[in-house]
């Protein structure tokens, strides 16, 4: 595996992990017994956060070579 395809995956797992976490930490804290309206609300963003997020960060990887 060569340094820019660590590059990558260590940068693909580092934001699916965050992902995860904001996903925990939602569901920690928008609920009584089930996910309230706020936590749907909160967990669209976080979702859209992400993908407009990593896509940035792909824009900046393909920017390198």
């Amino acid at each position: 595996m060569d340094q820019d395809a660590a590059v990558e995956a260590a940068v693909a797992f580092v934001g699916v992990g965050t992902l995860a976490a904001i996903i925990l930490w939602i569901g920690a804290t928008y609920t009584d017994g089930a996910l309230t309206e706020a936590g749907g609300l909160a967990l669209v963003g976080a979702v859209t956060f992400f993908i407009v997020f990593m896509s940035a960060i792909g824009l900046g990887l393909s920017r390198r070579y």
